[in-house]
Order: C-alpha cells, then sequence, then structure tokens
C-alpha cells in the first residue's frame, strides 16, 4: 500500500494515519508451515519538528512447526514498529531509515522488512519440549519411549553378563 505525505511533509506537528490488511500469502519461512492470508496493519506516519516517523502494529497468527517435536502449533503476531521516513539517506548503514518515493511510502516494504527481521531462528511449540527420540522417532512430550540407552563399550562386556541372567 502507498500511502501519500504530500499535506504532513512540510507541516510539523500533523499525521497521517493508516489501516489495512497486509497480503502476505506469498511470504514462506523455515519451520513456518503458513502465516493467516492477510496480517491487520494499523499506525501512523508523524511529521515531529520536520522528521518523519512511523509508528504501526502488525497482527496475525501463524501456524509453525516446532523444531524439536516437528508437531504444527499457532502462534500469534503481535508486532509493533517504529521507523524513520526520508527522502535521502544520510546514514546508509541505519536499517530503520526508509527511502519515500517522492512523497509516497510503500508502507508494504516497511512492514514486510520489520516482520522478516523480526521473525524467530527457530519456534518451539514450548520452552521445555523435549523433542523426539533419536533412536525411535517417538515424541517425548507424550512420554518416554521403550528404547534401552546406550551402553559405554567400555562395559559391553559387562552388559552381556546380566543379559545371560
Amino acid at each position: 500500500m502507498r500511502l501519500h505525505l504530500n499535506q504532513i511533509i512540510n507541516v510539523p506537528g500533523t499525521e497521517a494515519a493508516f489501516d489495512y490488511a497486509l497480503d502476505v500469502s506469498d511470504l514462506a519461512f523455515e519451520g513456518v508451515a503458513s502465516i493467516s492470508d492477510t496480517l491487520a496493519v494499523s499506525g501512523k506516519v508523524r511529521n515531529i519538528a520536520g522528521m518523519l516517523v512511523m509508528t504501526a502494529h502488525v497482527a496475525g497468527k501463524m501456524t509453525c512447526i516446532c523444531a524439536r517435536c516437528l508437531n504444527e502449533f499457532e502462534r500469534g503476531i503481535d508486532l509493533n514498529i517504529e521507523a524513520l521516513l526520508a527522502d535521502e539517506l544520510q546514514d546508509e548503514d541505519n536499517p530503520d531509515v526508509f527511502l519515500l518515493d517522492g512523497d509516497y511510502i510503500d508502507l508494504d516494504e516497511v512492514i514486510i522488512t520489520h516482520f522478516v527481521l523480526n521473525m524467530d531462528q527457530k519456534f518451539l511449540c514450548r520452552e521445555d519440549c523435549k523433542g523426539l527420540c533419536e533412536k525411535c522417532g517417538k515424541n517425548l512430550n507424550e512420554g518416554p519411549c521403550d528404547c534401552r540407552p546406550d551402553i559405554d563399550p567400555r562395559l559391553a562386556a559387562l552388559q552381556q553378563l546380566l543379559d545371560n541372567d
């Protein structure tokens, strides 16, 4: 979505509000099975002493795949964004400054950039997820598996004595 800012660019103390649904159906991430087709985006661009500051809130849902047990689970998206808008870059190393396209800002670019940069590296269904048994593949959150623990090879001869009884 392109937001027209010509009415606030040169008038300190003014603002332009926005509220729309962002289509993210074409985004794909490792560990994410699906993202709700649209994210609810609302916010405003304010002219504060000649600087354009965009604040936004992004909400939605996504279905993730746990990195330990591989179960799918729902996670809410609740992201607050703050970015500076400028017609030219003074500091090219600042990722929080976005360029205007004339009197417009491409809100989708700003929102998607922040959304991607704030995405978790891996997803866990819960902090204490026990994962899968590396031998049989059973989900250890559902209970212990029947696999025997590995025997230290130095003690294998002793294990054979116990097995003969």
